[in-house]
């Protein structure tokens, strides 16, 4: 995720604008736009500019979430608590048919978000001339649809994280280019690869709630919660579920036929004839 964070925040450093507007797309519970929000509140005084980062979210649950959090025996505001409050705001809305007018935005990014929507508006709200950063899971040119085994973490991984059907990298750009973007720059993979941190061939404190003994002991309490009717029937099933897909995911990775650092840079021509 650092990886994707630093491609982001570099492209916004590069657009100068006074009162900058950013849109964050499926923002979840607001993390990449207060981390957008920081690095642009460190470079304000720099730029002489202001910005403001919508979060666009479908869930009303994540927004509550991304909007309280339970410290010290209350609850608080994260933006506020992160001094962001009048940066950062978040907006219930679907990212198909977005509620905001044409040429909105001076930039906007999707990090694991496009991969959910057949069609995604932001080409529309976008000023021109203006950037759209994109990044995601994606199939590689190494996915080879005839091998069994590869349609078969396919579709493990298409079940566990609950994804429709994955494209490949060509796809993606290519559906850039057809929404009217030019494609500036790729990037397919990053230096330290993504899953160090989850692998439990690795050991280190994160990757040991990914270990054989945490995953036996998650499915043991998910049982035990089912079983005495405190957890919903199934969860012990979805557990193992995730497990499962999280090891797929792994392994494909490292058979680089999936990547889930797949990075497009695009730009909205300055005119329409540009396309």
């Amino acid at each position: 995720m650092e990886i994707q964070w630093l491609k982001v925040l570099q492209v916004l450093d590069h657009v100068f604008l006074v009162n900058l507007q950013v849109l964050d797309v499926r923002c979840g519970i607001g993390g990449a736009l207060r981390e957008i929000a920081r690095f642009r509140c460190l470079n304000a005084i720099c730029h002489s500019s202001s910005t403001d980062i919508t979060g666009l979210n479908n869930n009303a649950y994540q927004i509550s979430r991304g909007k309280m959090q339970y410290r010290l025996f209350a609850f608080q505001e994260l933006n506020f608590s992160a001094g962001l409050s009048e940066q950062c705001n978040f907006i219930k809305g679907d990212f198909m048919n977005m509620p905001f007018p044409d040429n909105t935005f001076d930039a906007a990014n999707a990090i694991e978000a496009t991969i959910y929507a057949p069609d995604v508006e932001i080409y529309r709200v976008l000023k021109p001339g203006q950037y759209f950063a994109l990044d995601g899971l994606r199939l590689t040119d190494k996915f080879d649809p005839n091998n069994a085994k590869h349609r078969d973490l396919k579709a493990k991984i298409e079940l566990g994280c609950a994804l429709p059907d994955v494209r490949t990298t060509r796809q993606c750009i290519q559906a850039m280019k057809e929404a009217g973007f030019e494609v500036l720059d790729l990037a397919e993979d990053s230096p330290c690869p993504w899953y160090w941190d989850i692998d439990a061939h690795l050991f280190s404190w994160s990757s040991f709630s990914y270990s054989g003994v945490a995953k036996f002991l998650m499915r043991a309490i998910a049982g035990t919660l089912e079983f005495l009717r405190i957890a919903p029937k199934g969860s012990s099933k979805l557990v193992s579920m995730l497990h499962s897909a999280s090891n797929d995911l792994i392994i494909s990775c490292r058979e680089q036929i999936f990547t889930v650092t797949f990075f497009v840079l695009g730009r909205k021509p300055l005119k329409e004839s540009d396309v």
